[in-house]
This record gives structure tokens, C-alpha cells and sequence, in this order.
């Protein structure tokens, strides 16, 4: 089985862990689709809120399957469709947390770039190592490591093909979280995702939904959807409870020290 899902219903999240260790977790075809396929089972599931997606103690995933493209052609490669898997990832409506340990390489990468959080350790190596194969990285690398980090420090990158550890990738901005102890790592992501599935379901979709729409656009148009998706939060149970549970808690603070005022007057 190249991915296994554990569901903690208590908490409302979901773990996926990838599991080729024979293959350092290289990322085949196989592996996509299934993460593709949770994915989107876990978009229709409303008791699953946010998603962790872990390797193993050791690595992340080391890259692509290298046995899936030695022999292609650019038409076997569009065929494959590789780019459209990464898009349905992309448009994950729902939390993704990257636990990485260990080697992130290539399209583990990626994989964890496509995250909306990445969880990392001391030990952690972050590479895009396709240079050194004659070729790039294609699950959108380039582009969201250059948005990321700017030209500078993304072409160091693209160009060496050379890894940098987790306390790098951290002060670069790369990591949002980052583990003095590797073994913390998972523990810390779930943690993470825990929170995140006590927040309102449909704030924290609007909240993704809004950063990813707007990123590419001009600030006027970007603006223009974060309007538009808090009035539609206008629209909710949730806004509507919390709203008026704060304000109710918020009398009942006041009305005290009012209280406690007059007894002393």
C-alpha cells in the first residue's frame, strides 16, 4: 500500500502517510492518484477538518519515481498528467500540513510546498536535485519557490541542485514551523492540525481560498475576493453564534465589574 490514512474522528483531522520506504517514499503514479483520491474523499467528509501528510521517520519523500520518467517522451509525459494531479492538490479546500522529516527532494518538495504549513526539524533537507539529471523541477517548483523566496535565493536552489537543512529553510522563510527535535516533528504537525480543526470550517476555507485567488493578482483585484468572502462568512451559523457568545461573555465581564464597582462606592 504506497498510502495509508489514519482518521482521529476525536480531532478532526486526518493523517496521510506515505509509504514506499523501499523507494525513500519516491512519489510514483500510483502514490499521486491515491493522495489525489483521499484528497478529495476528505473534502466531502465533515468530520475530517484539516490533513497531515507525513513520510517516515527518515524521509519525506526523495523525489519522483525515476523508473516512471527514465524513458519517456514529452507526449508519454503528457499523458501521464502529472501536472493535472498537482493541480487537484493545489485546489484542496481544507488545511494541509507537511510533517517532513528527513529528505524532501524533487517532487517531495513540491509536495510539501503545495502545503498550506510545512513542519519541520533540525535534520530536515530540502533539494530540488533535477539539475543533475538534465532536467527541472515540473510540479510547479519553480514558480512557488521564486514567489516564496524571490530570484535570488530560488535560482541558488534550482541551480545547485544542493540541499539546505530545516534551520535554513526555517530563517528563509520556507518552514512555519520548525521542531528542535526532529522526533517532534509529526506530533507538532498533528498538534497544528488539531487547532486548526477547532477553528470554524468555513472561515478557515474562506481564509485559504481568499490567500490562494489573490496571490497572482493585482492588490485591487485581491482585495476585491477577501470582500467578498467576509460577507459571504456574513452568511454563516457559525459567524452568528460566536459572535453573540463573545458579545454575551463580554456583558457578563463588564456587568461584573460594574457590580463590583458599586459595591465598594
Amino acid at each position: 500500500m504506497t498510502l495509508i490514512r489514519e482518521d482521529r474522528p476525536d480531532a478532526g483531522i486526518a493523517i496521510l502517510r506515505l509509504n514506499r520506504p523501499e523507494a525513500r517514499n519516491a512519489l510514483n503514479l500510483e502514490m499521486r492518484k491515491r493522495l489525489v483520491a483521499e484528497l478529495e474523499a476528505i473534502e466531502e467528509d465533515p468530520g475530517v477538518r484539516a490533513t497531515v501528510i507525513a513520510g517516515d521517520s527518515i524521509t519525506f519523500a526523495a523525489g519522483a519515481d525515476i523508473e516512471l520518467l527514465a524513458g519517456a517522451g514529452p507526449l508519454d509525459l503528457q499523458k501521464l498528467g502529472l501536472a493535472r494531479l498537482w493541480a487537484h492538490m493545489f485546489a484542496h479546500r481544507k488545511p494541509l500540513i507537511a510533517a517532513v522529516n528527513g529528505h524532501a527532494y524533487g517532487a517531495g518538495f513540491e509536495l510539501a510546498l503545495l502545503s498550506d504549513v510545512i513542519v519541520a526539524g533540525p535534520g530536515t533537507k530540502f533539494a530540488f536535485p533535477e539539475i543533475k539529471l538534465g532536467i527541472m523541477p515540473g510540479g510547479g517548483g519553480t514558480q512557488r519557490l521564486v514567489r516564496l523566496l524571490g530570484r535570488q535565493r530560488a535560482m541558488t536552489l534550482l541551480w545547485s541542485g544542493e540541499p539546505i537543512d530545516g534551520a535554513t529553510a526555517r530563517d528563509w522563510g520556507i518552514v512555519s514551523e520548525f521542531a528542535d527535535d526532529d522526533a517532534a516533528v509529526p506530533e507538532r504537525a498533528i498538534a497544528l492540525a488539531t487547532r486548526l480543526a477547532g477553528m470554524p470550517p468555513v472561515a478557515v476555507e474562506m481564509i485559504k481560498s481568499s490567500v490562494i485567488e489573490g496571490a497572482d493578482l493585482p492588490l485591487s483585484a485581491a482585495l476585491l475576493i477577501e470582500q467578498r468572502n467576509l460577507q459571504l462568512l456574513f452568511d454563516t451559523q457559525e459567524q452568528k453564534d460566536r459572535m453573540a457568545a463573545f458579545l454575551a461573555k463580554r456583558r457578563r465581564r463588564d456587568g461584573g465589574r460594574d457590580k463590583a464597582g458599586a459595591s465598594h462606592g
